[in-house]
């Protein structure tokens, strides 16, 4: 057990040298003089450092703020609530509890794979060339990655659902169908609302990103004032993403606090 422990530990450190190493050599390629930061550039950051202590909180701003940020939560919510479909579906057929054929499992592996490995940015401009500069394209943008990496986690979830509570299940005669509604998905659930609640977080976070495609909302505003040069607004919006961020965060807690009792 302890030899164990030992090469565990070894194959750690040589990995953290092989890391550091490739960090260190890669700042060798930097061009390192007085050119890498352009002549504008100090007083840019400056000015950056000043609005974040002095940002623009007029009533005017801060109502420009709150709209934008319930329409950012908006689109999160719709786009999490189409990924939750997906990743439902999905999660079930390729997880193999309802239907042990092994071309439908891996079917459905590759097709979560194949959703969630491509990014939500190469979807947008794919549904934008599509259907045009409108929010129905960021949504899908958001929600067919967020429903590849949704399926794939509560996918494995049911797969590690403990065997004596879905064979207790089987010996009294219930078929799949029930064995998931009164078995896998009971078990799993808690897990299952905690990562969906994370990945929550994240679709705002994207949302407030994918502005360029019409998005709306807090990345549009923060796009604008960036444009401007209006470093004291952008900051203002910044600070209603992270308090929308930790909002989401508070209401995760309470959920999980209220399951668990």
């Amino acid at each position: 057990m302890k030899i164990n422990k030992y090469l565990e530990l070894h194959k750690r450190g040589i990995l953290s040298l092989l890391l550091l190493g490739a960090f260190l050599l890669s700042l060798t390629y930097i061009p390192w003089s007085s050119d890498l930061i352009h002549a504008g550039g100090r007083s840019t950051i400056n000015e950056v450092i000043r609005s974040f202590f002095n940002p623009d909180l007029s009533p005017h701003l801060l109502r420009i703020g709150f709209i934008a940020s319930w329409q950012t939560l908006a689109y999160a919510v719709a786009s999490i609530a189409l990924a939750l479909i997906i990743a439902i579906f999905l999660g079930v057929l390729s997880s193999g509890v309802l239907f042990e054929s092994v071309f439908i499992k891996t079917f459905c592996r590759g097709l979560l794979g194949f959703m969630r490995a491509i990014h939500e940015l190469i979807w947008a401009w794919l549904f934008v060339a599509a259907i045009g500069l409108s929010p129905l394209a960021a949504m899908f943008a958001l929600a067919i990655p967020y429903g590849g990496i949704l399926g794939r986690i509560f996918s494995d979830l049911m797969q590690d659902v403990e065997t004596p509570q879905i064979l207790a299940l089987k010996t009294s005669g219930a078929s799949p169908m029930q064995q998931l509604f009164y078995g896998y998905f009971p078990a799993s659930f808690a897990n299952m609302l905690s990562y969906t609640m994370y990945r929550l977080e994240c679709a705002v976070r994207s949302s407030s990103i994918l502005s360029f495609v019409g998005l709306g909302g807090l990345g549009f505003q923060i796009q604008i004032s960036l444009s401007d040069l209006k470093y004291n607004e952008v900051w203002t919006f910044l600070f209603f993403l992270v308090i929308l961020v930790v909002l989401i965060d508070i209401w995760s807690n309470l959920l999980r606090r209220r399951l668990s009792q």
